[in-house]
């Protein structure tokens, strides 16, 4: 059986996702990430983390396919058991998301819908049904966004269920206490990915006018958010719990 933590990084195979992995891995806390399309960058992510000295897998999870939840959950647990001689994991990541710059008078039920499941019902109940199979000592980390504070055109579904996943955070605090496992979310503001279709790297007006709302001047990159995840899935951040951390460099201060 292994020494070392693990985490589940749902959506762990690029960008934000990716970097969170890494940093949980040079944190000595071994990785099962999830993909849903692109297999092959999933298992680029896996061999960077095995090159760290860490054990990784990646395995298929579609948030949008709410009744694939429990079959993902089994094959988990034997996932747990072949690669890492246990039946227990510590951390748990839900970072996997979607986007989509919709005006409000646009938004169409089937998106709405989609964003509801890959955003909160499916991290709710993925939630619920990890949770007899988490350590007593464990750690829960939600991604929110910092739309959730200040508000941008075209992300009222986005950060309405983000805004979602706060309330919930403060409730799974609460509730999982008992069981020594911790709850926290971090909000990060405008990050330069392939997220939204590289909305902010393929725009460079975007881009500038972000960084410009920012004190220090530029927008995030992923190396920026995927540090402060693992922090909190350390023993550093053992009395940190219930709480919105934003990661966003000061915008809109």
């Amino acid at each position: 059986m292994t020494n070392n933590k693990i985490a589940l990084v749902t959506g762990g195979s690029r960008g934000l996702g990716k970097d969170i992995a890494l940093s949980l891995a040079k944190k000595n806390i071994h990785v099962i990430l999830t993909y849903n399309h692109n297999e092959s960058l999933a298992q680029q992510t896996v061999e960077e983390i095995q090159e760290l000295g860490l054990k990784a897998v990646s395995m298929k999870l579609d948030m949008n396919d709410f009744k694939s939840l429990g079959a993902f959950v089994d094959a988990l647990q034997i996932v747990l058991q072949t690669n890492f001689d246990t039946t227990q994991l510590d951390y748990l990541i839900n970072n996997a998301g979607m986007g989509q710059t919709v005006p409000f008078l646009d938004v169409t039920e089937q998106l709405f819908d989609e964003f509801l499941n890959v955003h909160f019902k499916s991290i709710y109940f993925l939630t619920q049904k990890i949770i007899p199979i988490m350590n007593s000592d464990g750690g829960i980390v939600n991604i929110s966004s910092g739309t959730t504070r200040f508000s941008y055109p075209g992300y009222s579904v986005y950060a309405s269920m983000k805004g979602a996943m706060e309330v919930l955070t403060k409730y799974l605090a609460k509730e999982l206490g008992a069981k020594g496992i911790r709850a926290n979310i971090v909000a990060p503001g405008p990050v330069e990915t392939d997220f939204n279709n590289a909305a902010i790297r393929n725009n460079p007006q975007a881009k500038a006018m972000m960084s410009s709302m920012s004190p220090l001047g530029r927008v995030g990159n992923a190396d920026d958010i995927g540090s402060v995840v693992a922090f909190l899935c350390s023993s550093d951040a053992k009395w940190i719990n219930g709480q919105r951390i934003e990661v966003s460099g000061g915008i809109n201060v």
